[in-house]
């Protein structure tokens, strides 16, 4: 019955049904094939979206939305150019500082691609280019996933159970997220060099580093008020995300004074659609996740891989490059949804860290964000930019290794990712 029901799924898809419609009606027919009363698919679709914690996904969703229209990418490429001054690639590097700022605040990669590729790209190719230009913040734009806040994180947390929490998954990003960023910081000045790029910007002053930092503190709390909260358990997340939504309606009204009445019909439509679809798609799993259930999926492919190997870091292995074909091919969040309650319980089985296992998990498919022929974030940038996809992808391959680099260096070291939330008592 699993078989049939991942088949007419993934049938479905190929043919063009929206991801969330495919599981729906996977869903059904697996019901029918089972011989289960399609009367109980209502109840589980209910049960499984009347969740308090669910609300802080349009919550964050509006938040990055809200501090978009306040006019907050101007304020962070100041900040960012205030710090890198006059060196080479240094426009470049600002990119990337301005994609780690906006990640912190944001959560979500599609918007931080939006915004960066609007605001920035113009600026960048009259030094650079339009390819690499396009691939700077395409790469910038995956932090938005990876330091949190991370929509992508709580959609885990949620299909995990209580063996994840937020807040310590949320920490677990911390460290690669910062490693990341360097690592793209570093990558943007050897192209730069290797390809004579101009040196650009201002020389690096005091006064300025100083005036931009106080124009920017009340922005900046946004996300330590919000991530400390959820983190140091003021609060809990959905908590933090309506906190969110306050204080950037607070920051746009009257810190930067752009955010208009007439903007928030825009913010609430927008996290209405993306939210729909994340709802959607969590309300038609919940039925496929009772039929692979029934059917002892979990149990069936946890003694696959058993007989395949004993080793966590090989068991991570095979994780991997599943996650790397699958996220070639299917959107992030319906393979969240679809993946996480499968090989999460399997994973506590062999002994791995469920934050680390977690935060593995969710970088594999962050970095199926970039990949062709599913990659969103490339139909993003290309969208807005007008680069051709084929152009967008060479320039994006360096982006690309340096983050399967940083996967393969958590998977081997699985303190990179442990060690904060363990220090803080995850």
């Amino acid at each position: 019955m699993s078989l049939s029901v991942i088949g007419i799924f993934l049938g479905l898809a190929a043919l063009g049904m929206p991801l969330a419609f495919s599981l729906g009606t996977s869903a059904l027919a697996g019901l029918l094939l089972a011989g289960f009363d399609i009367s109980i698919l209502p109840s589980r679709i209910m049960n499984a979206v009347n969740s308090f914690p669910l609300m802080s996904i349009p919550l964050f969703m509006v938040t990055g939305e809200l501090m978009l229209k306040a006019g907050i990418m101007d304020r962070l490429v100041d900040l960012a150019n205030a710090f890198i001054g006059r060196v080479r690639g240094g426009l470049a590097q600002v990119a990337i500082i301005s994609g780690a700022g906006l990640a912190s605040v944001s959560g979500a990669a599609v918007a931080d691609a939006s915004a960066l590729s609007s605001t920035l790209v113009p600026s960048l190719k009259k030094q650079y280019g339009l390819g690499f230009s396009a691939g700077i913040v395409a790469a910038a734009a995956n932090l938005g996933p990876i330091i949190p806040p991370s929509g992508a994180m709580i959609v885990y947390a949620f299909m995990a159970g209580s063996s994840v929490s937020v807040g310590g998954l949320f920490m677990a990003g911390v460290v690669p997220g910062l490693i990341l960023f360097l690592a793209l910081m570093g990558l943007c000045w050897l192209i730069a060099w290797k390809r004579d790029y101009p040196v650009s910007g201002q020389p690096v002053t005091l006064a300025n580093i100083l005036h931009q930092a106080r124009r920017n503190v009340l922005v900046f709390m946004l996300p330590v008020i919000v991530i400390g909260g959820i983190v140091f358990g003021a609060f809990t997340a959905t908590e933090g995300a309506a906190i969110g939504c306050c204080y950037a309606l607070f920051l746009g009204f009257f810190v930067t004074r752009k955010l208009k009445v007439r903007d928030l019909p825009d913010v609430l439509l927008t996290a209405a659609k993306t939210t729909a679809v994340v709802g959607a798609m969590i309300a038609f799993a919940s039925t496929v996740t009772f039929l692979f259930t029934i059917d002892m999926l979990p149990f069936k492919i946890a003694g696959l891989m058993e007989g395949l190997t004993d080793s966590p870091f090989v068991f991570l292995c095979l994780i991997a490059v599943m996650l790397l074909i699958v996220g070639m091919f299917l959107e992030s969040n319906a393979a969240y949804i679809m993946l996480v309650p499968l090989f999460h319980p399997i994973a506590l089985q062999y002994g791995i860290d469920p934050l680390h296992f977690g935060f593995v998990f969710v970088l594999n498919l962050v970095i199926g964000m970039l990949t062709p022929p599913v990659g969103v974030i490339l139909f993003v940038v290309c969208g807005i930019t007008k680069v051709e996809m084929g152009t967008l992808v060479r320039e994006s391959w360096p982006f690309i290794a340096a983050m399967y680099v940083l996967l393969f260096l958590c998977m081997v070291f699985p303190g990179i990712v442990t060690a904060l939330p363990n220090a803080m008592g995850y």
